[in-house]
């Protein structure tokens, strides 16, 4: 008799345990709580055509993704990275801030380009890495927030720097470095 109540009690607390956790997990991903692993990824399959949303876009905090189906979803990015996409050109551009992940087209697509990063106090983060720009044109990157970058591209003996910085209000989108 003992061993039959110890056994109901143990199910009803297994149970209960389980529905707790499931109740304060779901919706989890609609307040944009999502872990920033799976932020990085998701941007990362949007930016591929892994995803393929209506839309997305991305700024110093959010990725803010509506699904086919017109549902939007927001994601808080790391709080210690930041988010750039930056597309190098030789002829055309476009002004952007916030880069659009299923919306922002630059000119030179699936190109190779050889990156250098520094940070402001002589950090190192790449040094001529080999990038190559997807599809949109674009070569996206995650960098330690609050600091003011060096950056450096090559591409066929042309070469763009700019001076960029990872705060809360900077851009996402970076469509100014022309290769000269």
């Amino acid at each position: 008799m003992k061993k039959t109540m110890w056994i109901i009690v143990s199910l009803v607390v297994v149970i209960v345990l389980g529905t707790y956790l499931i109740a304060i997990n779901t919706g989890r991903e609609e307040t944009g709580t999502e872990n920033a692993p799976n932020v990085r990824k998701l941007v990362h399959d949007i930016s591929t055509g892994k995803e393929m949303p209506l839309s997305a876009s991305i700024d110093a905090k959010q990725l803010i993704v509506t699904d086919q189906d017109k549902h939007t979803k927001t994601y808080d990015l790391p709080t210690d990275e930041f988010f750039l996409s930056i597309a190098p050109f030789v002829q055309q551009t476009h002004p952007c801030e916030i880069h659009s992940l299923t919306g922002c087209q630059g000119e030179l697509i699936n190109e190779e380009f050889l990156v250098t990063v520094h940070d402001s106090e002589g950090n190192t983060y790449m040094k001529e890495s080999a990038m190559k720009s997807g599809a949109n044109g674009f070569m996206d990157m995650w960098l330690p927030r609050d600091r003011t970058y060096l950056i450096r591209v090559v591409h066929d003996g042309k070469v763009a720097e700019a001076q960029l910085s990872t705060y809360d209000n900077d851009n996402t989108c970076i469509t100014t470095m022309q290769l000269s």
